[in-house]
């Protein structure tokens, strides 16, 4: 059987499990914090970063990018058919290009200018010996303020298009719901200053892939109220 070795809190980990939920792939899921570097797992993945999927014996893959590319060409599954090419990266060359550039936009622009600032600084600085005893207030604000312009670009994408790619649903639109996901989980994003992502979100969160991620819990960590809610 396959096993996904993610974070909960992880917004790469959820793309892959958003992703194994739209192909119709059970796994058998383990948790690692993404702070330990336990010496065990930097044996499977020497960069230290989740999630990695694989199979005993057959494969080890690590990494969002290289795991759904593993699925686009492995698992083919749209509306519960087989199809030539599965639903995460669909059209022409050219379409299947902006996925791409999405997903890079949302899986290290967002990340890095606002995903990772609220994780390390709400969350991480908890548990990792960071040097320090409590979170950096600046690095909180920037990454809120960069969310913002995230959000903005997010809806600017709603609203000219019916998924965030195009007109097809596609990984570009799980891996920006994996990273607002997250966020949302620390109450973190400003959903009624950006109606049109939130429309979009709303459509998100209500696909069946995604209600294994709204009953993740993190002990001492209890998300909002509205966090599981799809009327939000």
């Amino acid at each position: 059987m396959l096993r996904l070795i993610h974070y909960p809190l992880c917004p790469f980990s959820r793309s892959i499990r958003l992703a194994l939920g739209e192909c119709g792939v059970v796994v058998e899921l383990e948790e690692e914090r993404p702070w330990a570097w336990r010496r065990d797992f930097l044996l499977l993945n020497p960069a230290g970063t989740l999630p990695v999927l694989m199979e005993r014996g057959a494969f080890v893959l690590a990494g969002a990018y290289a795991i759904s590319e593993f699925l686009a060409e492995t698992h083919t599954k749209t509306n519960g058919e087989a199809t030539p090419r599965n639903s995460l990266f669909p059209g022409t060359a050219a379409e299947r290009a902006e996925v791409r550039r999405l997903v890079d936009w949302f899986h290290n622009k967002l990340d890095q200018e606002a995903s990772r600032y609220l994780l390390e600084e709400r969350l991480y600085q908890r548990f990792a010996d960071l040097g320090r005893s409590t979170p950096d207030t600046d690095l909180i604000r920037a990454g809120r303020a960069n969310l913002r312009y995230h959000l903005s670009y997010i809806s600017h994408l709603a609203e000219t298009r019916k998924w965030l790619a195009g007109d097809a649903f596609s990984f570009a639109d799980l891996a920006a719901g994996a990273h607002l996901s997250v966020l949302d989980y620390l109450g973190e994003v400003p959903w009624e200053e950006f109606p049109k992502a939130k429309t979009w979100y709303s459509l998100l969160k209500s696909r069946p892939s995604f209600r294994p991620l709204l009953t993740d819990r993190l002990a001492g960590v209890p998300p909002p109220r509205f966090y599981a809610e799809l009327d939000f």
